[in-house]
């Protein structure tokens, strides 16, 4: 096949036609090189400047502040969960944990084997559709951090304001929406996030912490587990993954091209507005997050019957329209429209919704 389909896949997740382009212009030697980046040393000057381009465009799109580092790890998110409480959760203390979906839930299970820790609100009540008030969270004002997941990939639930936690640090697993929308990073102690969903290939996790938070970790971690090993030493303490850092730095400059986060947030918030639109028309399909918690990253829905929801992927996927079947944990049908995702691919879907209820509603 030589002709790209439309991906809705959740991750590794779609990306910027005009970055593969270019990647694949550069794949065999980058420019004045000789080499492909896959082959050049990461201690090398034209590496270091490709880890400063994907910092620095961080930097630019997010505007963060000074006074934060930005390292580039390996593990995915799935490490995060543990070297989150095991660099920051004191024998002594306690961390509060926000639950609003499975991803939540697997960062507390992990926390639970390092340290003490509170569910400062479980969504779980209502099979994750919704995000809690602020008068539904239960937060320790000791609590050694407040940890949430912004947006729940599999169930589609994405907060669309920063929880209010007081003095206490606030960590967001951002995996799923980082780059999506502006944020204010200045209210976050750390912010974390897989690159696999918006800024690049699988195999890069993008950490952003607070530098007076690393000068609270205790001694003797484990080295690699310690986020000051990675920081003192510029994220090259072993050897990064410069494939993924390059294709990130590429999607940090697409970004920029595109406007910057607002203009992006302002199309993304278009194409998931035609998905729900086609949803809420009829009665055929039905959408699991509540409409305050709906997220533009991942939109989730039901049809009558799960035989009509494997039936609907299975047609969508010969019709083009790949990777729309729900998360193993939760069926249904889901919707990954991240950043690169392209509004013909959303108009695309909507008509195929409509064709489909038209034959099987």
């Amino acid at each position: 096949m030589t002709e790209r389909i439309f991906n809705f896949s959740a991750g590794p997740a779609v990306l910027p036609v005009p970055v593969l382009e270019r990647a694949r212009e550069e794949m065999l030697s980058l420019p004045g090189v000789g080499m492909s980046v896959m082959e050049i040393s990461h201690r090398s000057k034209p590496f270091q400047a490709i880890l400063d381009g994907a910092e620095g465009g961080l930097r630019d799109l997010l505007g963060i502040p000074e006074g934060y580092r930005v390292l580039f790890l390996q593990g995915g998110a799935s490490l995060q969960f543990s070297m989150i409480p095991i660099n920051f959760l004191a024998p002594l203390a306690s961390a509060d944990y926000v639950l609003t979906g499975s991803w939540g839930k697997k960062a507390l299970k992990e926390a639970k084997k390092h340290g003490a820790t509170n569910v400062a609100a479980d969504m779980a009540d209502g099979q994750y559709t919704r995000v809690p008030s602020a008068d539904e969270l239960n937060l320790d004002p000791g609590a050694a951090y407040v940890h949430f997941t912004s947006n729940e990939t599999i169930e589609g639930v994405e907060w669309k304001h920063d929880p209010e936690v007081g003095a206490v640090p606030l960590v967001c697993d951002a995996s799923s929406n980082i780059c999506s929308r502006p944020v204010d990073v200045s209210k976050y102690a750390l912010i974390y996030a897989g690159a696999q969903k918006n800024l690049g290939p699988s195999g890069v996790t993008v950490v952003i912490v607070r530098e007076d938070l690393l000068e609270t970790i205790p001694a003797n971690l484990h080295t690699m587990l310690d986020y000051r090993t990675h920081a003192e030493n510029g994220s090259l303490y072993n050897t990064p993954n410069t494939w993924g850092i390059y294709i990130l730095n590429l999607v940090c400059e697409w970004a920029r091209e595109q406007g910057g986060l607002a203009s992006i947030h302002q199309r993304n918030e278009e194409k998931a507005r035609k998905i729900y639109d086609q949803i809420d028309a009829t009665d055929f399909y039905r959408g699991h997050a509540a409409r305050e918690a709906r997220s533009n990253m991942n939109v989730t829905f039901r049809l009558p019957t799960e035989e009509l929801e494997k039936r609907f992927a299975t047609e969508a996927t010969a019709a083009g329209l790949d990777g729309l079947k729900g998360h193993r944990s939760v069926g249904g049908i889901r919707a990954s429209i991240y950043n690169a995702f392209p509004p013909a691919g959303v108009d695309a879907l909507t008509q195929f919704m409509r064709d489909f209820e038209r034959t099987n509603g």
